[in-house]
């Protein structure tokens, strides 16, 4: 189980706190807590993969690392092939 921390100082507009019981309410989640802290760890997760997708974005301007992919894909290039023939005379 986590390590609950009670926090005293989080304002919360009403609006939220309504649409949040509602879907308590409506068994989205046991209670407040649990989905605020759902919401919570969405909204984390949605951070992390907008970090990892700008990290890819930068991928495709730097010139070193296109020229490894280019270097890495002829070196497969003959056992991507090899693969291909085996799989058609098995066929």
């Amino acid at each position: 189980m986590d390590n609950l921390i009670i926090l005293n100082d989080v304002a919360i507009p009403s609006e939220l706190l309504v649409a949040t019981d509602k879907a308590v309410q409506e068994g989205k989640a046991k209670n407040r807590s649990e989905f605020i802290a759902k919401a919570l760890r969405r909204e984390l997760e949605a951070l992390k993969r907008a970090k990892i997708d700008a990290q890819l974005a930068e991928m495709v301007n730097d010139v070193d690392y296109q020229q490894e992919v280019l270097q890495m894909e002829a070196e497969f290039a003959t056992a991507q092939w090899e693969a291909l023939k085996l799989m058609k005379s098995e066929e």
